[in-house]
């Protein structure tokens, strides 16, 4: 059924239908002679128990696969088949292998296996996609599984849309990430969404204060709405977005929501190596490299009101002496851990604490970790508008001569920077520098200035004080 054809023929509030799969697993064929298999003593064996998909108050199921049995549901499912490299730089051969990707104890298995090939290490691993199997449009789509750990392992659960040509290549497509994790990392978990022309991303995380998203089961879920996407997992909400856009190079943006008004599916994958989580080393167990996904379900509510507008930026006010930056002279020990005004946080191996005395913050590094905001102190939501002028003003000084890296960056527009990573000198005098941006880019309300303060080696305490950013008029 073209979901697209139909909705785009009605307005207003929409009906979306709940097309109801039927339960997977053998069906008996009807004996033709009824007495015969009456008398028979041969023993009929029983179809494979199947789990009953719960009701959600509110909506309609709309298919799932609660992966009982032993075999994959190819009337849901197809295994995906790309080369290494294909993408992000990833190493793995995704295979149509039931080496790869089987059903097991009642649940899904996608797994990476590491052998050998022209005398160099080779990895084959596991794709599923429900492309014009499954195909759908608004929903919430709810998903249970174990992710494995080890360095270079990249388990994903997210969903890309049917037809990706028609609002344009990724990422003018648009792209939903219900769940990403890293191997290296698997107390963290991701939730994002990609779009535009330039490419633009929105992202929330959810870090665990024990255990990890490798040690058991969790809960990821997406609520996907025609105005507004709402992330879960475990039933913590990580991450709400409804101002996305999309747009051909040089060109209006197209008439909101595109891109993410049309029929998506839901694929899972288990990468290994790639941009983000780096390549497997001697420490990855690839005996234990098994995504396990116990259900996929996707429910929908009776209608939907299209008729949503994008809402208006919001845009972030100075105080009455032009600075954007709030507790800019710390003259509140605030939390640092919470997200408003300054933030701490610590990345990719990277260790340490912050806290805010006697007007000044002070960050302490224990190891530097991997990458330069491995140690990361910072100030989100800072406005940029496209033609606009800005000027940043902060002092300086550590214990130790070192290097710290500022950069005003932009999460939600790619991670772009509208003030380059700039290394910074600073002895253990207080010095006090200036610097100037103008951004050519969309106006973004969503910016931030960072300090960073990992991977070079360094782990000497930083003390930082009378930190301004206004706009120069």
């Amino acid at each position: 059924m073209n979901t697209r054809k139909i909705l785009n023929t009605i307005t207003g509030s929409v009906t979306v239908m709940a097309l109801l799969t039927s339960c997977t697993g053998t069906t008996a064929s009807q004996p033709a002679d009824t007495s015969a298999a009456a008398e028979s003593t041969t023993e009929i064996t029983a179809p494979a128990e199947t789990t009953p998909t719960p009701e959600l108050e509110g909506y309609n199921l709309l298919w799932s696969d609660e992966f009982d049995g032993n075999t994959l549901n190819l009337d849901n499912w197809t295994r995906e088949v790309r080369e290494p490299g294909w993408t992000n730089h990833e190493l793995q051969e995704y295979r149509d292998s039931e080496e790869n990707v089987f059903v097991k104890d009642g649940n899904l298995v996608l797994k990476a296996i590491k052998t050998e090939k022209d005398g160099k290490p080779y990895y084959t691993s596991g794709k599923v996609n429900s492309q014009n199997k499954k195909d759908f449009m608004y929903g919430k789509v709810e998903i249970r599984a174990k992710v494995p750990e080890g360095q270079g392992l990249w388990p994903a659960a997210w969903m890309m849309p049917q037809d990706e040509s028609f609002y344009g290549q990724w990422p003018k497509c648009g792209e939903i990430d219900i769940m990403e994790s890293l191997g290296n990392d698997t107390k963290i978990s991701y939730s994002t969404i990609h779009y535009g022309e330039p490419h633009a991303e929105q992202q929330g995380t959810l870090t665990l204060d024990s255990g990890s998203f490798s040690s058991d089961f969790h809960i990821y879920s997406v609520e996907w709405e025609p105005g507004e996407m709402r992330f879960y997992t475990d039933d913590q909400l990580v991450l709400t977005v409804n101002d996305w856009f999309t747009a051909e190079e040089g060109q209006d943006d197209k008439p909101y929501p595109a891109p993410f008004n049309q029929p998506f599916f839901v694929q899972m994958n288990l990468a290994v190596g790639g941009d983000w989580p780096g390549n497997p080393d001697e420490s990855t167990n690839f005996d234990n490299a098994e995504f396990l996904i116990d259900y996929v379900r996707v429910y929908q509510k009776p209608s939907y009101d299209t008729n949503v507008e994008k809402p208006p930026m919001v845009f972030k006010e100075p105080l009455e002496d032009g600075n954007y930056i709030y507790n800019g002279d710390f003259a509140t020990a605030e939390d640092l851990s919470d997200d408003k005004d300054w933030k701490f946080l610590l990345f990719e191996g990277g260790a340490g604490e912050a806290k805010i005395e006697d007007n000044v913050a002070i960050i302490t590094s224990t190891n530097c970790g991997t990458e330069e905001y491995s140690v990361q102190f910072l100030q989100a939501d800072m406005p940029v508008l496209k033609g606009h002028k800005y000027k940043v003003t902060f002092d300086i000084k550590s214990d130790e001569d070192r290097d710290v890296v500022l950069a005003v960056t932009a999460p939600n527009n790619g991670w772009n920077r509208y003030y380059p990573d700039t290394p910074y000198e600073v002895t253990g005098k207080w010095k006090t520098y200036t610097f100037e941006f103008t951004s050519d880019s969309k106006d973004d309300n969503y910016a931030r200035l960072e300090f960073n303060m990992g991977k070079h080696g360094y782990t000497s305490t930083v003390y930082i004080r009378n930190v301004r950013y206004e706009e120069v008029k």
